[in-house]
């Protein structure tokens, strides 16, 4: 008996890591519907019922455009998440297209529920995420070029600049239907409502009138 204790700690950080990610589907399809009448709620969005599913829930046509990098970032960001392609609806993965202008930036930022996986189309970008506390806030970075590959574990901040003087293009795979974003310039200077003063002058080390500042910027989100 004195070993219970133990297993009971072994499989609650099992069922805590199984419910770090999507959980796998428990049918073929459920293509996400906002008939909350007909629609049968699994998690995250309601089913449609299966045998009114047709093709066209499983084609999603909105990254073949590039996006619009006339913006303070030079960045546009198309999510093909589930709330744009309901066919994903429980299968836990996306996608998104990035378009990069020269110098553009896709700023840090998180996913608290997805890993990316990110792949160079077109162009040239220095790529980069940041660890945990636990592994003292390790950058690692590097220059992607056309062909490359790069994964940002899921829920670290990481980035992408486009460092070439030609337009750069990148698709990304996330390991969730909704893996969520938080833009950190966004969440920390943006929020709605402000985050008080106090705790920003002491977190950043900041003079008041520069968190007066920043809190006062236009927080473009190129999503």
């Amino acid at each position: 008996m004195k070993f219970l204790p133990i297993t009971l700690l072994i499989l609650a950080l099992a069922i805590a890591t199984a419910l770090a990610y999507d959980p796998s589907p428990l049918q073929d399809i459920c293509v996400a519907t906002n008939d909350l009448e007909s629609g049968v709620f699994v998690n995250g969005k309601f089913c449609k019922d299966p045998k009114q599913a047709t093709a066209d829930d499983f084609v999603f046509m909105g990254l073949r455009n590039p996006g619009n990098t006339s913006n303070p970032l030079g960045s546009k960001v198309t999510q093909a998440f589930v709330q744009q392609f309901p066919g994903l609806n429980t299968l836990g993965i996306s996608m998104a297209r990035i378009d990069f202008a020269p110098g553009g930036l896709n700023p840090p930022h998180t996913h608290p529920r997805g890993t990316e996986l990110l792949v160079v189309v077109e162009g040239t970008l220095l790529v980069g995420f940041v660890t945990s506390d636990q592994l003292n806030n390790t950058l690692f970075t590097k220059v992607l070029y056309k062909g490359d590959v790069f994964v940002f574990p899921i829920g670290l901040i990481h980035f992408q600049l486009n460092i070439g003087n030609t337009y750069a293009l990148a698709f990304s795979g996330l390991s969730s239907q909704n893996p969520g974003l938080i833009t950190i310039a966004n969440a920390v200077f943006g929020a709605k409502a402000p985050i008080s003063v106090d705790v920003l002058t002491k977190a950043f080390q900041l003079d008041k009138k520069v968190v007066d500042h920043l809190e006062a910027q236009f927080w473009y989100d190129n999503n």
